[in-house]
């Protein structure tokens, strides 16, 4: 079985949600892709994590998890953490790292790398590099 993981930019269109949902069936289907980590900082983020609960309906062996940077502050009853988690390690990293140290651990878990990236600079695109250079399969929606 293979994994996969996202980075893409906090502002991104909801039209991407139709190819997201082509793309991650492509995965599940014919890539025997059943793990997906994906981020919480932004749009792209949320699209992907909501198109990933849909998809667990239709596919009950996959698996995801927003793998959080900071442990969640207080809960509110509009709060939803039950497809969330923390990786191991994190607790030890100084806030201002935290996200880059949760980017750098799902790059390493994945197989797959699905990106929306529209311009050359900030994290997204970043972390899109690195999966580049580690020679990670790269899917870009853009």
């Amino acid at each position: 079985m293979a994994t996969c993981t996202f980075f893409g930019h906090r502002e991104c269109p909801e039209t991407i949600k139709t190819k997201l949902r082509e793309t991650l069936i492509d995965l599940i289907e014919n890539h025997t892709v059943d793990m997906f980590y994906v981020g919480n900082q932004g749009h792209f983020d949320y699209y992907v994590r909501c198109v990933l609960r849909d998809l667990k309906q239709k596919y009950p062996h996959i698996q995801y998890a927003v793998v959080l940077a900071y442990m969640p502050g207080k809960k509110t009853e509009y709060d939803d953490y039950s497809d969330t988690m923390l990786p191991e390690g994190i607790e030890s990293v100084h806030p201002h790292y935290a996200i880059s140290w949760r980017n750098r651990w799902m790059l390493k878990q994945s197989d797959y790398v699905v990106t929306y990236i529209t311009h050359s600079w900030g994290g997204a695109a970043q972390y899109a590099a690195k999966a580049k250079r580690q020679k990670k399969t790269i899917i870009s929606l853009y």
